[in-house]
C-alpha cells in the first residue's frame, strides 16, 4: 500500500510555446488538508485541471493510491475519485438542494429513457447530510441559500460521487467570516472520515487554522513542500518561495514630476462583502498602483471606480468636485476610463472591427449633426491610434477576435485613449500577453501620466510594484499597505498581501 492517497510525478503541460507546468510534482496523503499556494500564473490552476481531466497533459504520471491512473478526461477523475468545488459552484439555482446533489446521476440507470425516483434521491441526499452536523433545508430552491449551503451542496454533490479527493479552489472567497468556519467544521468532518483535501488559497491564515501541509509553485513547478504548524507559519519564507525572481527590465523610468496635481479622490469607498472603507488620490504626473490577489476585492474595486458596480458606502471627487458614479456611461462623462481585466468580455466586441472597436467609447466624436457615423473621421481616427499603439494589423477593418492578446489588448486601451479620459483605471493589464507586449502596454500607460492620472490594479505584485510610483496592498477587502513604491519591496507588498498583519 503506498504511503500517498495521489502522486503526481513529471506533469508537463504545454499551450503552443508557453510552459505551464514544467516537470510537476505533488503528492497527498489520506486524511490531508494540503494547501496549494502559488502567485497567479505559477501552475496550480493547471496542475488542478490536469488531475481534473479538464486538461490533458503532454507527459508525466498520476499515481492513485500507489496504481497509475489514466486521467483524460472529467469523467477519468470522476471515476478514480476525484472531485473539484470551485469557488463559485455551478448549479441549477431553480433546483433544490436535493436536485443539485444529485444532478447528472438522477437515475442508477443509463440511457435517455432512465426514470429518477425524486422521493429516493431526496431520501439519499438526507441520509448523506446525516453524516454531518449541518442543518441546510434540501428543499429549498438554491437561489434560497446561502453563500456557505451552496458550497456545502456542491461538497455533498461531490461526496454523492464517493470521492476521496476533494479539490476545493478558493472555497471562502465568497463567505463571511461565519460561514468560513462552518465551512472549516466540514473539512475537519471530511478530514477525520479520511478524505484528502487539496486548498488552494491566497490566505494564509486560513492555512494556517485548517492544512497539515503546502506545497509552493512557481514557474509551473513545485519548488517546496513544507508542514504546516498552526500559527506558526513564516509568511516572509513563503512570500520568498513565491516569487523568487528578481523584477524584468522591462518597466519604463518612474516619473520625476514634483508637484503632481491631484485629479481623483476617493474617500471610505466600500462595496458590501468585497471591501470597505478604501481611500486614496491619484495624481497626474504619477502611477498609482493597487496590488492584491484573487478575492481581495480589487477586481470589484475597479468596477465600483467605474460605474460597472455600485458602491455601498464613500464618495469620489474629480479635480475636487464630488461625482456620482453609477453606471460606466456616466463614468466616461466625468473622464474615468476602465481597461478590464477580461477584455474578451468586458472589453471588446470581437466580432466588430478595430475601427469599430476603437471609436464606440465616444461615438459623438465621429458622426455628424444627424447621430450618423462619419466613417472619414472613424477612418482617420482609428488609424491615429492604430499607428501610436502600434497595433499589428493588416487595417482597421479586421475583426479585434483575430488579434494576438497583446494587441486586442492594446484596442481596449485604444478605446480609453478615444475617450481623452482624467483618469485611467488598468485592471490586470497585460494577463495573456507576451513580455514585448508587455513593454509596449507599461509604456503606453507611463506616457499617459504624463497628461492623466493612471492606477494600475493587478494581482501581479512584479508589475505593480515595477510601475507605480505609489503602491497600495488590499487584502480581504482592507488597505494593509500604503507608500511610495521606493519604500517597499516584493516581499513586503505579498507578505500584506496574504496576512493581515
Amino acid at each position: 500500500m503506498s504511503d500517498y492517497r495521489l502522486e503526481m510525478k513529471g506533469i508537463v503541460k504545454e499551450f503552443l510555446s508557453l510552459r505551464a507546468l514544467d516537470n510537476a510534482e505533488f503528492k497527498l496523503r489520506a486524511g490531508e488538508v494540503h494547501a496549494l499556494l502559488g502567485i497567479n500564473g505559477a501552475g496550480k490552476s493547471t496542475l488542478i485541471k490536469v488531475l481534473s481531466g479538464v486538461y490533458k497533459r503532454e507527459q508525466g504520471e498520476i499515481f492513485i493510491d500507489g496504481k497509475l491512473a489514466e486521467i483524460n478526461q472529467p469523467n477519468d477523475a470522476m471515476e478514480a475519485g476525484i472531485a473539484t468545488v470551485y469557488q463559485d459552484p455551478q448549479m441549477v439555482t431553480s433546483f433544490t438542494g436535493y436536485e443539485n446533489i444529485f444532478l447528472g446521476s438522477e437515475s442508477e440507470k443509463k440511457g435517455a429513457f432512465a426514470q429518477f425516483n425524486r422521493k429516493k434521491m431526496k431520501k439519499k441526499a438526507e441520509e448523506l447530510l446525516k453524516e454531518f452536523p449541518l442543518e441546510i433545508d434540501l428543499n429549498k430552491p438554491i437561489f434560497k441559500l446561502s453563500a456557505v449551503e451552496k458550497e456545502i451542496i456542491a461538497v455533498l454533490r461531490a461526496l454523492s460521487k464517493r470521492s476521496n479527493i476533494l479539490i476545493l479552489d478558493e472555497p471562502t472567497s465568497i463567505l463571511t467570516e461565519k460561514e468560513k468556519h462552518t465551512l472549516f467544521d466540514l473539512i475537519k468532518i471530511l478530514k477525520k472520515k479520511g478524505v484528502s483535501i487539496i486548498y488552494i488559497t491566497h490566505h494564509l491564515d486560513e492555512v494556517s487554522e485548517i492544512c497539515d501541509s503546502m506545497t509552493i509553485f512557481r514557474n509551473g513547478q513545485n519548488v517546496a513542500t513544507l508542514p504546516v504548524k498552526q500559527g506558526e507559519i513564516n509568511t516572509e519564507h513563503i512570500a520568498e518561495l513565491m516569487l523568487g525572481k528578481k523584477l524584468e527590465a522591462i518597466y519604463p523610468n518612474k516619473s520625476d514630476i514634483q508637484n503632481r496635481e491631484c485629479v481623483l479622490e476617493v474617500n471610505d469607498l466600500s462595496l458590501e462583502n468585497k471591501f470597505q472603507d478604501i481611500n486614496f488620490n491619484a495624481k497626474k504626473g504619477e502611477v498609482l498602483g493597487i496590488f492584491g490577489l484573487v478575492g481581495s476585492g480589487i477586481d470589484e474595486l475597479s468596477k465600483v471606480l467605474f460605474g460597472a458596480m455600485l458602491k455601498t458606502g464613500g464618495k469620489m471627487h474629480i479635480n475636487g468636485k464630488e461625482v456620482q458614479i453609477s453606471s460606466p456611461k456616466l463614468a466616461i462623462e466625468n473622464g474615468i476610463f476602465l481597461v478590464p481585466g477580461d477584455r474578451r468580455h468586458e472589453g471588446q466586441i470581437g466580432e466588430q472591427t478595430i475601427a469599430t472597436n476603437l471609436t464606440l467609447s465616444k461615438l459623438e466624436k465621429i458622426t455628424n449633426n444627424i447621430k450618423l457615423v462619419n466613417t472619414k473621421q472613424e477612418t482617420i481616427e482609428s488609424n491615429d491610434l492604430v499607428e501610436k499603439l502600434q497595433i499589428a494589423t493588416t487595417g482597421i477593418d479586421k475583426k479585434v477576435r483575430l488579434l494576438s492578446g497583446g494587441n486586442q489588448q492594446k484596442v481596449v486601451i485604444g478605446k480609453g485613449l478615444f475617450t481623452d479620459a482624467k483618469v485611467y483605471i488598468f485592471s490586470e493589464p497585460t494577463v495573456g500577453v507576451d513580455v514585448g507586449a508587455k513593454a509596449g502596454i507599461y509604456s503606453t500607460m507611463r506616457d499617459l501620466s504624463k497628461d492623466s492620472a493612471v492606477i494600475i490594479i493587478s494581482s501581479d505584485c512584479e508589475e505593480v510594484l515595477g510601475m507605480a510610483d505609489r503602491v497600495m496592498v488590499i487584502h480581504q477587502g482592507k488597505v494593509t499597505l500604503e507608500c511610495e513604491a521606493d519604500k517597499t519591496n516584493l516581499n513586503n507588498m505579498l507578505v500584506h498581501a496574504i496576512s493581515a498583519n
